[in-house]
């Protein structure tokens, strides 16, 4: 089982394989389940994703009514013609929001790594399997490399807001993305590594401040930002731009920064954005509460 990024990424180059498949393998040997029975339910958690982003599209709200329809607004503006970037980013934005307000309406979603932040790697997949033309095969692989990601960040930091602010959340899921998002495209386990680490260090230090303590404000346009930064790490990693600190010494500067910030910017919902006039407003307006 390897235990750290640099393990990973040295088994790949060893085995001459990408990581998504040294993925799979520790998942055979350490669940005891077929290869057949592994992709078949990575194949679940892929079609849950895409009904996640088609239901989204199609417009919900949330049960507390603060959120909802803004998919449905991204994609009406792509079928304008007239975005600022190109489709395919547009699409990945529209895909994030998606899946994370069908979360704040109790709609089905694959955590990855957790709800909160579940809206990013799926944003990236799908976007990108269209540029790509990408297999159902392809597909799963994304997720696979994405899962190696996370699961060295979990067992070495945190992916829990609670825990460690959002920097372990959207922070972890953009750095599982971009990951993901280099190997879908043909760049090496190193390059992998590399947008992981430049992902993360991006958002080192993110407060998890949901408004009202619903992860719905900023949470849903926060997946869309850690979207973006996703497809920035891998642009810049597949250019050969390299993390100057160390992917596993990035995770492990999470894990210290989440261990010392303080109660109020840990999921609490009362400081960040959830402790300004306006965040307060709405939790009293919501619950007959002050924060």
């Amino acid at each position: 089982m390897f235990e750290s990024i640099e393990e990973l990424v040295q088994r790949a180059q060893d085995n001459q394989c990408t990581i998504s498949e040294i993925m799979i393998a520790q998942e055979i040997e350490t669940s005891g389940r077929t290869r057949t029975e592994i992709m078949n339910q990575m194949r679940l958690n892929l079609e849950t994703m895409e009904a996640a982003s088609v239901k989204g599209i199609q417009g919900v709200r949330s049960h507390s009514g603060l959120t909802g329809y803004d998919a449905k607004k991204l994609q009406a503006y792509i079928e304008k013609k007239n975005v600022l970037t190109d489709d395919i980013f547009v699409k990945a934005l529209c895909y994030a929001v998606a899946t994370n307000e069908v979360n704040a309406a109790m709609g089905m979603i694959c955590a990855t790594p957790t709800a909160g932040s579940a809206g990013v790697v799926p944003g990236v997949l799908l976007a990108f399997s269209e540029k790509f033309g990408s297999t159902r095969e392809e597909m799963l692989h994304f997720l696979f490399t994405a899962a190696a990601f996370g699961f060295v960040t979990a067992n070495n930091a945190m992916i829990s807001g609670a825990e460690g602010g959002c920097q372990a959340e959207i922070g972890s899921a953009s750095g599982m993305a971009a990951a993901a998002l280099v190997e879908m495209a043909g760049g090496t386990p190193e390059q992998a590594s590399q947008a992981f680490a430049i992902a993360l260090n991006n958002l080192i230090g993110l407060a998890c401040d949901p408004v009202a303590g619903l992860v719905e404000i900023p949470c849903i346009k926060r997946n869309a930002g850690g979207t973006s930064n996703a497809i920035s790490a891998a642009e810049m990693a597949l250019a050969g731009i390299v993390s100057e600190i160390p992917a596993d010494e990035v995770v492990e500067t999470m894990y210290r920064v989440g261990r010392s910030m303080p109660a109020d910017i840990r999921e609490t919902g009362i400081g960040g954005l959830a402790g300004t006039k306006t965040g307060k407003r709405i939790a009293k307006e919501l619950f007959g509460i002050d924060r």
